[in-house]
This record gives structure tokens, C-alpha cells and sequence, in this order.
């Protein structure tokens, strides 16, 4: 593959971040001369910068709903020459933009290495600053959620998002925390949390399960990310490649189910006759890629990404997946079953 000399050689551009399976990814793009691209996830620029310096013709359109991301990919935009066009969105929203029909889609899951870095944005318990964590620097923050939420629905998210076993007790200590002060700030909710999880050699700290549900919360990100699935299938060409780097098992589930469904590959009852879809994705190749132990080595928070990918047919885009859509979602909490004779004890709450 060629590459000429542009904006991925600016000085600075992307320093700060490099993507992880940077090359995967692209390889599986199969980028070519004249190719039109979506990076879903710009950040610093680094699968963007890459895309243009393949040929001098290819075009990519980019997304980031961080304004502090398109501010600074002003620069990669102008020493692009008209090939990049930086739109600042959700990357659900790509297939609602006017964008021609595109060769690739590439998204890189999850929270940018300058995000957690910065301690006013609030995303890391390794440094104290405000509890925001929003992406898109609007709408309601995480200190919003441990402040307003109800004791059950905070522990559901804990649970749900950041697959946190120890949710109800977190739930119940937060509760009772913001009764007695706001909590506003990264080191008094990890504060709180340490409380109840002690620190132990070897293992995660025990924030980061709750840190990672509340992040997910604020920003809607498996609900993003199910509806940018649907949305790259409706502008990809047939031939047209979609990459996914996750970054942990909720994202990952996602998109192995979505391209599982969109493939013909989803199964079906064991008991009945299996009805399959007419395919929109082929796969081929042996699915997830992971990160070798140099690039983990070298930036340990690659240890659990993975790359899925899929090719689209010429078959027309079908209703969003139901099953793929329910994913994203917090299951809906069952109500207490009682018993119908007058005066019995109502039996036990569903617990998980």
C-alpha cells in the first residue's frame, strides 16, 4: 500500500494518542486509492491522519462529540486539503449527515487517553477533579446520577454497566454519603467506594468497575455504539468494511451479536425451525483480533481490546436488531411476585 506524506506527518497531531490495534484495524479496512471513510471515534486523529496519508485521494469523514477533539483536529483539517471533514456528533448519527456511500467504517470504543489524562473532565479516580465525566461537555454528569438516582437504579447501573458484583452495598453507601454532603469530586466517591471494596495486591482498584458504569451511563455508550451498527450498515457500499475495537466484554457482546445476526449467524431455537436473515455482513477470517504483548507492553490499558470486523453485501439494510438493541439497555426491574389469597406475606424481591 502507498503511503504519501500528509496530515498524519503534522508535528503533534497525535502525540498524545495512538490508537490500539491501530494497524489491525486498518488492515482490515483494505484502504485503496479514491476510498471514502468514517472514523467514528477521531479523538487525536490517529486512524484519520492514517487513512489520508494511504493516498492522496482518499476522503474521511469524522466524528467526535467532544468539541475539545474537533478544536484540535482543526489543524489535521487543514493540512488535509479539502479530504477531511470533521463533524462534531455522536457517531450514531453518521448515516444522518448526507454522507455519501463510504469504502470503510472504523470505531475505536470507549474514552480517549487525554480524557482520562485530564483531571477536569473527571473520568479517572486517579486524579481528583469534578465528578462529570461527559463526553460531549453537556447534558447530566455522574455526579448528577450518585446525587439524584434512586438507591435501586444506582445499583442496577453498577451492576449492569460495570458488571460490579458488590453494586447493592456501593448503592447503599453512596445513598447514604449524599445524604450527609453532595458528592461532587473523583477522590470522594473513590473515597466511598474504598470504604467498602478494600484495595487488594494485584487486583483492579476497586473503583474501576463504577467509574467504568457511570461513564457508560452519562454517556449512553452501548446505546451509541448498538445504534452506530445500524447506522454504518445503512452507508456502508457493498464491499464496504466496518471495524470495531471494544474494550471490554458489554461492548464486545454488541458487536459479536450484531455481526452474528447480520451474517446469517445468530442461531435460533433448538426446538423449532431456524429462520435466517438474509446477510448484510459477511465474515471472514477468525474473529476477535487482540493486542500482542509488545503493544501491551507499551500501553497496558490495550490488555482487553478487541477487533471484530465484517464486509457488507449488497442486501439491503433491515429494522434495527431487537436483541442487539435490548443489549444496551438496563434490564427492567421485575416487580415483587405476592401471593393472591388476601392477607399473605409478599414472597421475596427478584434479587440478581
Amino acid at each position: 500500500m502507498m503511503r504519501a506524506a500528509g496530515p498524519a506527518d503534522a508535528p503533534g497531531i497525535m502525540d498524545r494518542h495512538i490508537p490500539v490495534l491501530r494497524s489491525e484495524a486498518l488492515g482490515a479496512l483494505t484502504l485503496k486509492p479514491g476510498g471514502v471513510y468514517v472514523d467514528g471515534t477521531f479523538g487525536a486523529g490517529g486512524y484519520s491522519g492514517e487513512i489520508l496519508a494511504a493516498f492522496p485521494d482518499t476522503r474521511v469523514f469524522a466524528f467526535d462529540r467532544d468539541p475539545d477533539a474537533i478544536r484540535d483536529g482543526q489543524a489535521m483539517v487543514r493540512s488535509s486539503c479539502g479530504r477531511l471533514t470533521l463533524i462534531e456528533d455522536a457517531f450514531s448519527a453518521m448515516d444522518a449527515h448526507g454522507i455519501p456511500p463510504v469504502d470503510g467504517v472504523v470505531l475505536d470504543i470507549g474514552v480517549s487517553s487525554m480524557q482520562f489524562d485530564q483531571a477536569g473532565r473527571g473520568f479517572s479516580f486517579r486524579h481528583d477533579g469534578p465528578l462529570d465525566m461527559r463526553m460531549a461537555q453537556t447534558g447530566p454528569s455522574a455526579a448528577d446520577i450518585v446525587n439524584v438516582e434512586g438507591e435501586e437504579r444506582l445499583a442496577d447501573i453498577l451492576f449492569h454497566y460495570g458488571e460490579e458484583r458488590h453494586s447493592r452495598i456501593l448503592a447503599r453507601a453512596i445513598a447514604g454519603a449524599r445524604q450527609q454532603a453532595p458528592i461532587r469530586s473523583t477522590k470522594q466517591l473513590s473515597d466511598i467506594i474504598t470504604k467498602v471494596i478494600w484495595p487488594r495486591p494485584n487486583e483492579i482498584h476497586p473503583a474501576t468497575r463504577s467509574f467504568q458504569a457511570l461513564r457508560i451511563a452519562v454517556n449512553d455508550e452501548l446505546g451509541e455504539l448498538a445504534r452506530a451498527l445500524h447506522a454504518a450498515e445503512a452507508i456502508l457500499k457493498p464491499g464496504g468494511v466496518l471495524a470495531v475495537v471494544t474494550f471490554h466484554s458489554l461492548e464486545d457482546r454488541i458487536v459479536k451479536q450484531f455481526f452474528a445476526a447480520r451474517s446469517g449467524k445468530g442461531g435460533g431455537s433448538r426446538h423449532g425451525p431456524v429462520s435466517i436473515p438474509t446477510a448484510t455482513f459477511t465474515i471472514s477470517g477468525r474473529w476477535p483480533c487482540v493486542p500482542g504483548e509488545d503493544e501491551i507492553a507499551c500501553n497496558p490499558r490495550a490488555r482487553s481490546a478487541k477487533l471484530r470486523a465484517g464486509t457488507r453485501t449488497a442486501e439491503p439494510a433491515p429494522a434495527p436488531e431487537a436483541a442487539v438493541m435490548a443489549l444496551a439497555a438496563l434490564p427492567e426491574r421485575r416487580a415483587p411476585l405476592r401471593d393472591p389469597r388476601a392477607g399473605a406475606r409478599p414472597a421475596k424481591p427478584w434479587k440478581r
